[in-house]
C-alpha cells in the first residue's frame, strides 16, 4: 500500500479508506485497480475546497465510484479478450472471515463474477444501494444519472442478480467442514472423499489468464473436478514439485479458501461455492499470477460495508 502524502486533512481520509477500498473492491473485482482508485481519490480530495463539504464520506465515497466506474468502463474491452475464464482478484480476509467482513456474501467469489456480468452503471448502483445502503438520491449523485435512470438500473441489477445467486446457501460452519474435508482429501489424494463433497454437476473455473496453464473452459461433473484435484500432490504444477508444494487453510474473500504456495511465491487460490446441504457447487481457481499479489502481500482486508 503506498504511503499517503502528509497533508492536514488525512486523517479525515484515512478515517475511510477502509470503507473507500470496500466500495472500489466491490465495483472491480480487483484490489490492485481498488488501490489506484483509493490513490486518485485522495488526489482529488487533497485538491478539493473542504470547507464546501458537509459530509467528507458521501464526498468521499461519491468520488471513489465515479473513478471506479471510470476505470471499470476503461478495463471492459480487456475483460472481453481476456484468456479463459475472468475471474476476480483475491483478497485474504482473516482468519474468522465472519468477525471481518459484515456482509460476505456480497464479496464472494460467486458475487463478484455475477457483478461482472452488470453494464458499469448497474453494478455501481447495485452497490452502493444493496451492499452500503445508500439511497436512489445519494447513489444519483454519486454516478451523475438521474433518480429515475437510477431506480431502473437497481431494478434491472437486482433482478440479474436474483437470478444468478442461489438463494439459499449452507450456514458458516458448515462451509468451513466441507473446505477442511475437501483441503484434507485435495492434499491426500482421495478421489472418492473429493467425489463425496461435490455437487453431481459441480463446475471448476480456472483463471490463468494466459500465463500459465490452466483450463480454458469450465471442467463440469463431479468425477472429473475430484480427479483434476486428487492430481494435486502427484503432479509437477507451475514448475513446482509435489514436496515443494504447500497448502494453507485461509479466510478469501469472506469465507473458506485455500492457497497454494510454492518456494518464495503463492501458485494458485481456491474458493468456493457451496448449495444449502453444504455441498460444493462450484469451485474458483486463480493461478494467474498477476492476480495473486494481494494474497501474496499476505494483507488481511477489513471489506466491512459501515
Amino acid at each position: 500500500m503506498t504511503d499517503l502524502p502528509a497533508h492536514p486533512d488525512q486523517q479525515v481520509f484515512h478515517e475511510h479508506r477502509r470503507l473507500l477500498f470496500s466500495v472500489a473492491y466491490r465495483l472491480l473485482g480487483s484490489a490492485a485497480d481498488a488501490e489506484d482508485a483509493v490513490q486518485d481519490a485522495w488526489i482529488k480530495w487533497s485538491a478539493a475546497d473542504r470547507s464546501q463539504v458537509a459530509d467528507p464520506k458521501a464526498y468521499l465515497t461519491r468520488i471513489v465510484s465515479n473513478l471506479a466506474l471510470e476505470r471499470l468502463r476503461s478495463t471492459r474491452h480487456k475483460r472481453e479478450t481476456y484468456v479463459g475464464p475472468w475471474l476476480p482478484e483475491p483478497v485474504l480476509t482473516g482468519g474468522d472471515a465472519s468477525e471481518v467482513v459484515t456482509d460476505a456474501e456480497s464479496v464472494s467469489m460467486a458475487m463478484l463474477v455475477v457483478l461482472e456480468t452488470l453494464s458499469p452503471l448497474e453494478r455501481a448502483v447495485f452497490v452502493l444501494k444493496e451492499v452500503f445502503d445508500f439511497s436512489h438520491a445519494e447513489i444519483a449523485e454519486a454516478v451523475e444519472r438521474s433518480e429515475v435512470a437510477v431506480r431502473q438500473a437497481a431494478h434491472r441489477a437486482r433482478e440479474h442478480v436474483r437470478a444468478r445467486r442461489p438463494r439459499f446457501a449452507a450456514d458458516r460452519s458448515r462451509q468451513r467442514e466441507a473446505t477442511e474435508r475437501f483441503f484434507a482429501a485435495a492434499t491426500g489424494g482421495d478421489v472418492n472423499a473429493l467425489m463425496e463433497l461435490l455437487s453431481p454437476d459441480v463446475t471448476l473455473w480456472t483463471d490463468g489468464g494466459g500465463k500459465v496453464r490452466q483450463a480454458l473452459r469450465p471442467v463440469v461433473g463431479a468425477a472429473t473436478v475430484a480427479t483434476w484435484f486428487a492430481a494435486i500432490g502427484t503432479v509437477t504444477y507451475q514448475g513446482v514439485e509435489p514436496a515443494d508444494m504447500k497448502a494453507e487453510l485461509v479466510g478469501i474473500n469472506g469465507g473458506p479458501g485455500i492457497v497454494f504456495s510454492g518456494p518464495e511465491r503463492v501458485i494458485a487460490t481456491v474458493t468456493f461455492d457451496f448449495d444449502a446441504d453444504g455441498r460444493i457447487t462450484a469451485i474458483h481457481n486463480v493461478a494467474n499470477p498477476d492476480k495473486l499479489q494481494a494474497v501474496a502481500d499476505g494483507t488481511a482486508h477489513d471489506l466491512g460495508t459501515r
